[in-house]
């Protein structure tokens, strides 16, 4: 596979929607008969040294709406349908029933960038080391 090929292909996969990565990820769980979440258990087993650092540093955070004040609800609604790619009644449905979890796993600059937008917008959010 040639470089230019998998830089496309890189492209391709961040124009994706979070829905449409959801979506993507089961086809391929399912075409290959895989988990993607069993990988990672055995990465941290080849590596034992490795282990230590990653208790201290997380890679992977799980991003939850904590709370919003009533005047900022919009707000936070707007932010959360940009970042989920949810409805408007899905968004409202989240926001009504903070905390909530707004993203299972993503990386911690993702994370970071999800939290910042929330707090623009009136929200909290907590971000968990997975």
């Amino acid at each position: 596979m040639s470089t230019q090929h998998i830089e496309n292909l890189v492209e391709e996969l961040s124009k994706l929607t979070v829905l449409d990565m959801s979506k993507l990820k089961a086809a391929l769980e399912e075409k290959w008969g895989v988990k993607a979440a069993a990988a990672a258990p055995m990465m941290m087993a080849a590596a034992p040294g490795a282990g230590a650092a990653a208790v201290e540093e997380s890679t992977e955070f799980q991003v939850t709406l904590e709370a919003t004040t009533a005047e900022k609800k919009i707000g936070v609604i707007k932010a959360v349908r940009e970042i989920t790619a949810l409805g408007l009644k899905e968004a409202k449905d989240l926001v009504d029933g903070a905390p909530k979890v707004m993203k299972e796993s993503c990386a911690k600059a993702e994370a970071e960038e999800i939290s910042k937008k929330i707090a623009a917008a009136g929200g909290k959010v907590t971000l968990k080391g997975l």
